[in-house]
């Protein structure tokens, strides 16, 4: 394997790390985001379902977020650094609020289902962090972090992650994540608290929709190259895919084919940042640093691959058994 196809891997390991977090970590997100909006004379029941459906599995799901963040700073440390500079503010926010919404999670108490202080900060935690993880791939493919010869950043705008398109993209992960859980959550559930969760999703899913539309607008004004990319004929294929199983998803909601409408939304993220992640290639900083310039020894590289198999060997059969054992039972 070549050096360049070893670098093209690695990219590709992190990008389905970063679908699986977005597919497992994001739907947690948005079930913070459903308790914390929890309304009717249902709310009690939703705040359980939304804690049967996370208990078992929500740390587990972190697991991807470690995994990308090592790949890149093993694999890409030369970009790594400087995304880390970059990016300083929104992504330690958004740690800040990761761990305060597991530690919430945790406090709040089995059997506290009703409003309490902690339930408000495992709430909020869970809105602000898709937000701010959502804004820094806004700071990210809007093309403003120039890196120097040396690797330093050289020119970046005062307020760079407070534009107005990253926070339309913030806005959007915000929502489709409030959609993913949703969606799952009317699978794992029967009745009366079903409906209550399809409507959520028709709500979300018509934000998302929404909020799609406003960060094309604005990242025609101020991503255009990552607008560009987006729909060369590289791109846009798996773009309109994504979308046309979004088309379909919200059509399995509306007709309570809720099993339908899980696959389809599982489907349209996974071929919406497979999109982003081919409009991207071949840069990890656009427009100073390529993937192969910010890329490692090919020895390093080649070593973490290599453990890849063997760690995946143990973790996907034990994250079966976990989901298996735990969310086979609806409310």
């Amino acid at each position: 394997m070549t050096h360049e196809q070893l670098v093209n891997t690695a990219a590709a390991a992190a990008l389905l790390g970063l679908i699986a977090y977005a597919l497992l970590g994001g739907a947690d997100f948005g079930g913070g985001v459903w308790d914390l909006f929890a309304v009717g004379p249902r709310k009690r029941a939703q705040r359980t379902a939304i804690r049967h459906a996370m208990g078992p599995v929500w740390e587990a799901n972190h697991v991807w977020l470690i995994f990308v963040i090592v790949v890149l700073f093993t694999c890409f440390p030369r970009g790594y650094a400087p995304l880390s500079v970059a990016l300083f503010a929104p992504f330690h926010l958004a740690l800040l609020g990761i761990m305060l919404r597991g530690a919430a999670f945790v406090f709040r108490g089995a059997a506290s289902d009703g409003p309490s202080p902690w339930g408000v900060v495992f709430g909020v935690a869970s809105t602000i962090s898709p937000v701010l993880l959502g804004v820094a791939f806004g700071v990210v493919t809007e093309g403003n972090i120039r890196i120097d010869a040396e690797g330093e950043i050289s020119a970046m705008p005062r307020g760079h992650w407070l534009t107005a398109y990253a926070f339309a993209c913030g806005l959007l992960a915000l929502a489709a994540c409030a959609y993913l859980a949703a969606v799952y959550l009317a699978v794992e559930t029967d009745g009366d608290l079903r409906e209550d969760f399809r409507q959520r999703a028709i709500w979300a899913g018509t934000a998302t929709a929404g909020l799609s539309f406003i960060v094309l607008g604005l990242g025609v004004q101020q991503a255009n190259w990552f607008v560009r990319e987006l729909t060369n004929l590289r791109a846009w294929p798996v773009l309109s895919a994504g979308l046309l199983c979004f088309g379909l998803s919200a059509w399995a909601v509306f007709n309570r084919r809720y099993r339908l409408s899980q696959i389809f939304a599982a489907g349209e993220i996974i071929l919406l940042l497979l999109g982003w992640g081919l409009a991207q290639h071949p840069f990890l900083i656009y427009p100073d640093v390529t993937l192969l310039a910010a890329a490692a020894p090919a020895p390093t590289i080649r070593f973490l691959l290599w453990t890849i198999p063997f760690g995946a060997a143990l973790l996907v059969p034990s994250l079966w058994l976990l989901f298996r054992v735990f969310k086979t039972e609806k409310l």
